[in-house]
């Protein structure tokens, strides 16, 4: 379940063990979390002690046991879900600091931009505006799953998410592939009969992409 908690926290926590699969900065890789928490924090963060401060989150709201956190300066109080099948998709959008994956990449010398085409990496093109203004940068996915996942089915789930990220983000003409700070938390079940894959074009993958696509759309026009 999930729950709007105070100081700009949004928390999640279950009653039956999960699996979790994060790029997240406390609690990141494989580990069978108690909680999840995005943190809202100012634009101008400073701390490194991150754990610390995860912990401290933690104690305030009375959660015990070991989780994943990430952090972000986008707005939590509204995050941005979306669910198909099964699968639920939380989003915190901000991308006020967009960047291409491979910033500053040669472009082949026959690869002009079209009209209407992205900005191409590493160019100087401004930031859009979204909504006619700009919003702090990061994107934090929180995506749950109700099956369980094999090894590379994680990772594939990863990857399914982040494509799609992408995609709503190009679909949308933000100069970038994402921000340099963003995250995603894949969770599920521990006790499930593990699905093999999750790519894009698997079942349980097309799932998660279009959830994810159409929760950072949705962030984005907000």
């Amino acid at each position: 379940m999930t729950d709007a908690a105070p100081r700009g926290v949004l928390v999640w926590y279950w009653q039956a063990p999960v699996t979790a699969l994060s790029s997240a900065a406390v609690g990141g890789g494989v580990s069978e979390p108690d909680w999840v928490f995005n943190i809202g924090v100012d634009s101008g963060y400073g701390r490194t002690d991150l754990a610390e401060h995860a912990r401290e989150v933690a104690t305030g709201l009375g959660l015990e046991g070991q989780g994943v956190a990430l952090f972000t300066a986008a707005n939590v109080d509204r995050p941005s879900r979306r669910a198909e099948d099964g699968v639920t998709v939380h989003a915190t959008v901000g991308v006020s600091h967009p960047t291409w994956a491979a910033a500053g990449a040669p472009v082949p010398s026959d690869a002009g931009a079209k009209t209407g085409d992205p900005a191409q990496p590493g160019t100087d093109a401004p930031l859009p505006l979204i909504g006619g203004t700009a919003r702090p940068g990061t994107i934090n996915l929180v995506v749950q799953l109700p099956v369980a996942l094999a090894g590379g089915g994680g990772v594939n789930a990863v990857i399914t998410a982040t494509e799609a990220k992408t995609q709503a983000l190009v679909e949308a003409g933000v100069d970038g592939t994402g921000t340099a700070t963003d995250a995603v938390v894949v969770v599920w079940p521990s006790a499930a009969a593990p699905e093999r894959f999750a790519g894009p074009r698997s079942p349980w993958g097309e799932r998660i992409a279009r959830s994810v696509h159409a929760a950072v759309r949705a962030g984005l026009e907000e």
